[in-house]
């Protein structure tokens, strides 16, 4: 039994920093614009890398639909006044920890706190469906951390133009392959459930998910 209600509440203080991610400040995340999946996947390796205890209430977000059109506001790329910006695809990387504290974003595209609370990027970051007509609606591919490090790889071919020239430039470092595989991007841009690793769902589920 614990002595004293001070006790009690240093117990708390320390389990709430046990599920605590120590991610570095934006400005010193690993970060090549237009390449967000591998920037998450790199956030996704430091975790692995320096808090593997909590690698498993980590996630890897992808955010697209059949059309590959998906309007996101808050975004730093936005050229209205908004910050709305349509993209085929993007990835988040999201915390749900363990003790329900609540989830937490971390989206190096936002024009948001990097992190930020779920509860609050959510309703600023994808609005509601019923505004938009249903080419636009956005799915979420949701991948556990671990699987999503053992298992995308990436050649960087769809950022080429057919001349073979960079649309954006790579990152600095190699691209990320897997035993099995040199690249399947698009597995996981893909909104089929029956296709690639995850969990799909509609902007409804992903938010009583993560809620």
């Amino acid at each position: 039994m614990f002595s004293s209600k001070r006790s009690q509440e240093n117990v708390h203080l320390e389990m709430d920093s046990l599920n605590t991610l120590h991610i570095p400040s934006q400005e010193e995340c690993c970060y090549t614009s237009c390449y967000c999946e591998e920037n998450v996947w790199k956030l996704c390796e430091y975790i692995k890398n320096n808090q593997e205890d909590l690698l498993s209430t980590c996630f890897a977000v992808f955010i697209s639909n059949r059309n590959e059109s998906v309007p996101l506001w808050c975004q730093k790329s936005g050229q209205q006044e908004d910050n709305l910006a349509v993209w085929d695809y993007h990835v988040i990387f999201v915390h749900s920890p363990e003790n329900n504290s609540g989830s937490v974003v971390y989206d190096l595209d936002s024009t948001l706190p990097f992190p930020v609370p779920f509860e609050k990027y959510a309703p600023l970051t994808f609005q509601f469906d019923s505004l938009l007509p249903v080419s636009h609606h956005r799915f979420f591919r949701v991948i556990p951390a671990k699987i999503y490090l053992e298992i995308f790889a990436s050649d960087r071919s769809r950022m080429k133009k057919a001349d073979g020239t960079w649309i954006k430039q790579p990152p600095p470092y190699p691209c990320l392959t897997t035993n099995e595989s040199t690249n399947n991007l698009e597995d996981f841009i893909s909104m089929d459930s029956s296709r690639g690793v995850g969990e799909v769902m509609n902007l409804r589920k992903f938010l009583e998910r993560f809620l």
